[in-house]
Parts: C-alpha cells; structure tokens; sequence
C-alpha cells in the first residue's frame, strides 16, 4: 500500500479487507476507477453526441484524473475554482461554463480560462457576454414543467418558452453562435422528460427563427439508488429518436452528466460509534458525506460488517441513524433497517456515494469525511 497526491492506493479485492487490516475510525471513501471506466464507456459510447462532466457533482482529483484517462476532455464548469481545478489535471480540456449568472469577475476569468460555451437565462445575464469574441457559442437555458425528476432544477434557472425566443433572437444580433440547453431534474429515470424538452427546444428554435448550433440535453441522467442499475441507453435511444422526430436539421447534441459519471466510482464506510435499542451513531453524517440524504431520501445499498470483516446478517430492525456532531438534525431522515446484533465498532459500507458527497462535506464540530482509499483491484 502507498500514497500518491494525498489519497492511499490499496491492493484490494474490497473494501472489507481494508477496514479489517487497518481499522480505521475515521470515514473512509473507497475510488473504484474499475467502476468509473464501466460507467464512463457506457455514456461515451452510448450518448449520441459530446459528454461533458460536471464537475459539481464530484470535484475530487482522482475523479478528474480518471475520466481524462478514459478519454474525457470536456467539462461542464460552474465557477472559477472549477475552472482552475480541471486545467490543473487536463490543461487542453474543453470547459463549458454552464451557470447562467455570474459577476463580472468571473465572466473576465472565463474569458482568461478559455469557456467555449456559456448559458444564459436572462437578457441582463446575456448583455454582459458581450465583450466575448465574435462566434462564441451561447446555450440559452429553456425550462418545462416536466414531472419526472427528483427535484426541479427550474425553480432556480432557466427562461420559459418565449423569454428563450427573444433570447436567441438577441444571440444572434450580437453575433454569437446560438445554441440550447435545458436541465430536466436530477435523478430522471425514463426519457420522457428529454423527450418533452426536445419537442419544445425544437418549436423554441422554429419560432426565433434560428437553426441551432448545438443542443444540450442537460444531466439528469440516473443512479442506482437501490431501484436496480438505471437504463442509461433507453434514454439515449429516446433522446436521438426525439432529435430526428422534432428537428428538421439535427443539431448536434451534448450532455453534461455528474451524478451518473461519479456515483459508482466511490462507496463510503463508516463506523458505529455507539448503539442504543433504537438508533444508531455513525462517525459521519448529514455536515459529511451524508449530506445529499436530507434532499434525496435514503437509500438501502449498504451492508454491515464487523470489524474483522465479516458480514453482519441476521434479523433485521429499523433504526434511526444519527451523524458525530452535537447538532440534534444531523441525522438521516429515515430509519435504516440494520442488523439487531450491530455492535460498536462496526462498520456500514455505503454503494455509489461518489455523487455529491465529497464536494459536501462542510467539516462541522471536525468531522467529515476526508481519507479516500484508491482500490486498484476489482471492487
């Protein structure tokens, strides 16, 4: 076992040998660039046009560094610190600036950093992109409201139907390349949002009188969270059939997949810090890595082990679980059925937790998630 920019590589067959060996009684995450590359090929050899990675989802090195390996070179970015992060892992990557508000400052550091493809969803956000150079490509942001997904993306960004209009209208007057983009919601898992989306981006582009560039299907794309592995390419057949249903010229199609991409490539152990007959106390919760639970519910891909790694089976019990800091709502929001022989010191090892846990962890009261464990052998 070694170390290399600050994360531990381990010769692992699974997270149990590690925990059993070593013990630990922080939180420890688990990277599985085995994982990464089979959800990885499934999007850049399924999606019918440019995937894009955002970085939101997961701005960890060795997310960045494992899907340049694989071939990745475009970034969706919402930030400056994104922007830095990804050229110092991929310097000649493709950063598409997708957050359609932002200061003055940052539209400067875009322009230093290279952002080929901004989005806007408001003519106030637009003119002050006027000073980008003559061609660049503009992704005016649409929203629907389309049933489907865990929670809107809408309620925050994007233009109806006939701000988008004017909006591409203006795009073009100032000389800019006009393009779509839309967001259907987190956790869709059916294409039946895309396929709303696409319908009225199509008639949105008809009526502005503009043949668009590029049209850009948003994330959304699903992970499993304990429904059974998502049909990644149903929704890739549905959005290519779309396209050619609603478009008389096709434009060309982008992705910008976070969730998707990163939450296989990363499980999250955590230690029973103590038990009582109903509720159990973990060394990370809601302020760590868990933080994503209060929005999305929780989730039963987990298993129990001792500290000799062994599995911990038998009769089953609901249990509220509570995280290590003194505030009383750091706890899940609901009870998880855990073994009724579960012991201090245990061990709860959480799957696909790469998505939107460790760009979350806020370090409150000293806890949070920290170590990551590279497992260079199938996990």
């Amino acid at each position: 076992m070694g170390k290399e920019m600050g994360k531990e590589q381990a010769l692992l067959p699974s997270p149990e040998t590690y925990l059993a060996r070593e013990r630990p009684d922080d939180p420890v995450f688990f990277f599985c660039p085995m994982r990464l590359g089979q959800v990885a090929a499934r999007f850049l050899d399924g999606f019918p046009g440019l995937v894009t990675y955002a970085v939101k989802a997961n701005p960890s090195p060795e997310m960045i560094e494992g899907l340049v390996a694989l071939g990745l070179r475009s970034f969706d970015v919402a930030s400056p610190a994104e922007m830095a992060l990804v050229r110092a892992h991929c310097p000649d990557a493709v950063l598409h600036y997708h957050n359609p508000v932002r200061s003055g400052a940052e539209v400067a550091e875009g322009l230093t950093q290279g952002c080929t493809s901004w989005s806007v969803d408001r003519l106030s956000e637009l003119e002050k992109l006027s000073g980008l150079p003559e061609g660049t490509e503009i992704a005016v942001r649409l929203k629907l409201p389309v049933p489907g997904a865990a929670y809107d993306f809408g309620a925050k960004f994007g233009a109806e139907p006939a701000g988008a209009v004017a909006l591409l209208k203006r795009v073009v007057e100032m000389g800019l390349t006009p393009s779509l983009t839309f967001h259907p919601g987190t956790q869709c898992r059916s294409g039946a949002a895309w396929e709303r989306y696409i319908e009225a981006s199509a008639e949105v582009a008809r009526q502005a009188g503009v043949r668009l560039h590029r049209l850009n299907v948003g994330g959304g794309f699903p992970s499993d969270r304990g429904e059974g592995r998502a049909d990644l390419e149903a929704i890739f057949a549905a959005i290519a059939h779309a396209v050619e249903a609603h478009f008389d010229e096709a434009p060309q199609l982008v992705c910008e997949p976070g969730r998707a991409l990163s939450a296989e490539a990363f499980m999250l152990a955590l230690r029973v810090k103590a038990v009582e007959r109903d509720a159990v106390f973990l060394n990370d919760g809601i302020y760590g890595g868990m933080a994503e639970w209060r929005d999305m519910g929780s989730m039963q891909r987990l298993r129990v082990v001792t500290t000799v790694g062994l599995p911990r089976g038998g009769e089953m019990a609901p249990r509220i679980v509570f995280g290590p800091t003194c505030d009383s709502i750091d706890r899940l929001p609901d009870p998880l059925p855990l073994p009724v022989t579960l012991a201090e010191g245990d061990y709860l090892v959480f799957e696909g937790m790469g998505a939107y846990s460790r760009s979350l962890v806020t370090g409150f009261n000293g806890y949070g998630a920290k170590r990551v464990v590279q497992m260079t052998a199938a996990g």
